[in-house]
């Protein structure tokens, strides 16, 4: 279910010049924090755990998730180029499984990295801290992919409301609501966080069999529909 071409072509899309300044300014702006805060609070757990939570996971990998999900198809179906991939002998669901792995690729390189960085940083991994928070944006970019990929499939609005998903359902009722926090990939992959850190430095409000399911159920069931969605695609790219 790999494509060469196909991979070659997204991740030519995904790191071109536009696209690649952001997905170096997020992973830099988490940097840059993180060595302030350092510089000027010292190592405190505590600190640590508030920042990798606060704007690394909540913020920074769901904004890259939406960058790299959505752009992975979108772009080709906005300006009719998917046609020219349609017409070739390779079967869709294989197309979306090759652009889905491609962007859970660049979605954990770009966000787990600076995130396991900017812990060893902010306090060298104390309460495992940094390793923690990197494991739950390893596991939530496979999900956010998956869940934007879907996005960019269906609608030509993908990133509008790829955006309104991860800066005001996550970011805002995720954190807020609690009937909301079921929800939300974030609180999927805290749970995963809150059995690797020491206790007391994530709180996580999905119980880990429940967040394993649907970590799990999210990212099949978006990766089929998508599949699904792609198939009847005419190739006069009318939907």
């Amino acid at each position: 279910m790999y494509e060469p071409t196909v991979a070659r072509l997204t991740y030519r899309a995904l790191l071109g010049r536009r696209r690649a300044l952001i997905l170096f300014a997020l992973p830099a702006l988490l940097v840059v924090i993180a060595l302030v805060v350092r510089a000027f609070v010292g190592v405190d757990d505590k600190v640590a755990a508030d920042l990798l939570g606060g704007f690394a996971l909540a913020t920074m990998v769901p904004l890259i998730g939406v960058i790299a999900g959505t752009g992975a198809i979108g772009p080709e179906i906005d300006d009719g180029s998917i046609v020219y991939l349609l017409a070739k002998p390779v079967k869709r669901p294989k197309i979306i499984m090759t652009k889905l792995i491609v962007a859970i690729a660049v979605t954990m390189v770009f966000s787990a990295i600076p995130t396991l960085i900017a812990g060893f940083i902010l306090n060298g991994n104390g309460q495992q801290i940094a390793v923690a928070y990197t494991i739950a944006a390893l596991v939530a970019s496979i999900a956010y992919s998956a869940l934007f990929l879907l996005l960019g499939t269906v609608s030509r609005h993908a990133v509008v409301f790829g955006l309104v998903y991860a800066l005001i359902w996550e970011s805002l009722f995720g954190s807020l609501v609690s009937g909301a926090k079921t929800l939300s990939v974030q609180q999927w992959a805290l749970s995963v966080a809150e059995k690797v850190a020491g206790n007391g430095y994530v709180d996580a409000t999905v119980g880990l069999p429940t967040a394993v399911i649907l970590l799990c159920a999210v990212t099949v069931g978006a990766t089929v529909y998508a599949g699904q969605k792609l198939r009847r695609l005419t190739l006069a790219g009318e939907e």
